[in-house]
């Protein structure tokens, strides 16, 4: 079924939709890299130079889980979350202060 055009890829995870699965198991080199393998690389259109966000979730202070988005897709889903509050803000006259 296809996306709605304003819908990205890890929108559908909100709303209790997908399928988490293992799909590889990763070494951590000496250098602190990991090699994404060439199938999960293509299936997921990731290409050279393309850039990725990495996240963690913390629990009790320490992280126990780490995400990797598209930095396009992530964009997307921040302007998502933070242009209602934004615009709600700037509705209200509230002022900026910046550090």
């Amino acid at each position: 079924m296809p996306r709605k055009k304003d819908e990205t890829c890890c929108s559908s995870m909100d709303a209790g939709y997908g399928n988490y699965r293992v799909e590889s198991i990763l070494d951590v080199d000496t250098k602190g890299q990991v090699l994404l393998p060439k199938d999960i690389r293509e299936r997921a259109g990731i290409h050279a130079g393309e850039k990725l966000a990495l996240v963690s979730f913390t629990r009790k202070g320490k992280i126990c889980c780490l995400y990797l988005f598209k930095v396009d897709e992530l964009a997307e889903k921040v302007k998502e979350i933070l242009g209602p509050m934004t615009q709600e803000t700037a509705g209200r006259g509230e002022r900026r202060y910046e550090d």
